[in-house]
Order: C-alpha cells, then structure tokens, then sequence
C-alpha cells in the first residue's frame, strides 16, 4: 500500500490550468483499482492518494503521469507501508 503526497511548489498559480487532467488522470487510477482515496491535505498545501494492488514501479510510473507532477505543479513523494494489522473492513490492505 502506498501513500502519495503531493505538495504544491513554486507552480501552485498553474494549478487551475492542469485541473480538468489532473482530475482525469485521478480517476483513471481510480477506474484501474489502484487508488481508493485521494483528498486534500491541510487547506491549501496539497493532496493525498492512498493506493494498492501495484508494485512500486507502477506507482512511481503512475505517478509520473499525474499533469500536476510533469508540469510541477507539485512534488510528490510516495510511501510505502506494509500493513500487518487492519480493521476488519480494511482487511484487504494487509499484507
């Protein structure tokens, strides 16, 4: 399981301009099972995603192709976690 975060830079102001495929590229993880949340953190910072059922590779390539990331409108760093021990209803994330 993965957490991305996504921290606005410099590029914030062209955030509007990148917003519509940011949103698309969002939902393409979304479609593809691999996000299963993505919100903003602490107002005006950035974003976060919480994604799974992919290797770190894929996540990293993934996260390439956010247009937010690629015309730095932020910097991303990624997280991995390896969940040994979950609520019930997240029993899915362990591994």
């Amino acid at each position: 399981m993965y957490i991305i975060q996504l921290k606005f830079s410099a590029n914030k102001p062209l955030a509007t301009e990148f917003m519509a495929a940011h949103n698309e590229w969002l939902q393409q993880g979304f479609n593809a099972d691999i996000f299963i949340l993505a919100g903003s953190i602490e107002t005006g910072l950035g974003g976060a995603i919480l994604a799974h059922n992919c290797s770190y590779v894929e996540i990293s390539a993934r996260v390439a192709q956010d247009p937010f990331v690629q015309n730095n409108v932020v910097s991303a760093e990624i997280m991995t976690i390896s969940a040994s021990k979950t609520d019930p209803r997240l029993a899915f994330l362990a591994t």
